[in-house]
């Protein structure tokens, strides 16, 4: 086997990438699934059993499976906290391909932490003369990782690969865009700050702008939301619409044309944030955001506000409401960032690259599909920047 993909489960963030991984390798692909999908994600419309061939399931066959990751050309690991996976291939120095959000989600702080230092040595720091690379799925783990002093030049720009929806006629889909309508969809929880999409509503509405908020998800703050929703009097500008599957939520962004994504720091990733950008919304992030820096560019593809900053989110939104054109024009841009640029296709193509490049696979790719390794986008160099100087290198 070629390539073997190790994670926790395959979920509709990872198939899209899976699928052309397999198309490109001709079948000589495999992913393997190390436990069973927790039940919070099946309730919030996450399916938890997928039929395709280049699955296998580690619980259930875990000698096999183990097999297939001692014996294969490069193994990929990520979203898994146990070792004893590939555990075998680093004492080998196989290449190993790692895939991580950031290591201090909740603050570098605990960089200090000797008994972590120590973890981190024994996981990361020892093997960083092997071949072992990383796929960082966040701007911010290259400095997370940077602090342990592992993967020195050996850091690459990843992060997740949902659907890319390529729409026949773009024009119509903005045509069928509905003015002002803003969209936020996550779970009710501290981090991802559900209260905002009501606040940036209030706001608006004591202006006097014409406008709607939809918003979907639920959870435990759920009682939090529908106070301040009584509170504010938003009963005839905010729908609350509860859980909807990855498609509806999809159907969601093809109506919006404004889409906040508020969570902070905790976020590794956030793939609503490809999605959105791919259905033409103009988005308004967090710039702690693990993919905000990657993905969208301040005033050409979206709007960045500083995190805990929400009078910037409630203007940036504001501005949005009152020049449609640039909306759109940011809407246009993003769309055009996720076809071109950050989807499955792309990175599939460009993973391959790099394993080509670095002499672990020879590969015979279809004419003229073969991508030249750029200094942005997916498996690009993944500079080392700073928390406090991130926020100032993306307004530039």
């Amino acid at each position: 086997m070629k390539v073997v993909f190790i994670s926790n489960y395959i979920n509709h963030h990872q198939i899209p990438l899976c699928n052309a991984m397999n198309e490109l390798l001709q079948g000589d692909f495999l992913f393997i699934q190390t436990q069973p999908m927790e039940r919070n994600r099946i309730e919030m419309g996450w399916q938890p059993e997928v039929m395709t061939p280049y699955l296998r399931l580690y619980y259930e066959e875990p000698d096999k499976c183990q097999e297939l990751i001692d014996g294969c050309r490069i193994a990929i690991f990520g979203g898994v906290e146990e070792e004893r996976y590939i555990i075998r291939r680093l004492q080998s120095a196989l290449p190993v391909i790692r895939y991580s959000e950031r290591l201090y989600k909740t603050g570098q702080w605990k960089a200090v932490s000797p008994r972590g230092l120590l973890r981190k040595y024994k996981d990361h720091t020892r093997y960083r003369r092997q071949d072992v690379y990383l796929l960082c799925a966040g701007a911010y783990v290259p400095s997370d990782f940077h602090i342990v002093k592992a993967y020195p030049g050996k850091m690459l720009r990843w992060g997740y690969f949902p659907e890319t929806r390529r729409y026949e006629d773009a024009d119509a889909l903005f045509c069928n865009k509905q003015a002002g309508n803003i969209l936020w969809a996550a779970r009710f929880i501290d981090w991802k700050h559900p209260d905002l999409p009501l606040k940036t509503a209030k706001w608006l509405k004591d202006r006097g702008y014409k406008f709607h908020v939809d918003i979907i998800g639920g959870g435990e703050l759920e009682p939090k939301v529908r106070r301040l929703y009584e509170e504010y009097d938003l009963k005839d500008c905010v729908s609350l619409l509860g859980f909807k599957t990855p498609e509806k939520v999809r159907e969601f962004m093809e109506r919006a044309d404004i889409f906040l994504v508020t969570s902070d720091r905790n976020e590794g990733w956030g793939a609503v944030v490809n999605e959105a950008m791919n259905s033409g919304c103009a988005v308004i992030g967090n710039h702690m955001i693990g993919a905000v820096p990657y993905l969208v560019e301040h005033g050409k593809n979206g709007f960045i506000y500083r995190d805990g900053h929400e009078e910037q989110l409630f203007r940036f939104a504001e501005r949005l409401i009152e020049d449609r054109e640039l909306c759109r024009r940011l809407g246009r841009a993003a769309m055009e960032t996720i076809l071109q640029e950050w989807n499955p296709e792309n990175a599939a193509l460009r993973l391959l690259e790099f394993f080509r490049e670095k002499g672990y696979l020879e590969l015979q790719m279809p004419a003229g599909s073969r991508p030249a390794l750029s200094q942005k986008g997916p498996c690009s160099p993944a500079p080392v920047i700073s928390e406090k100087k991130m926020y100032s290198l993306l307004m530039k």
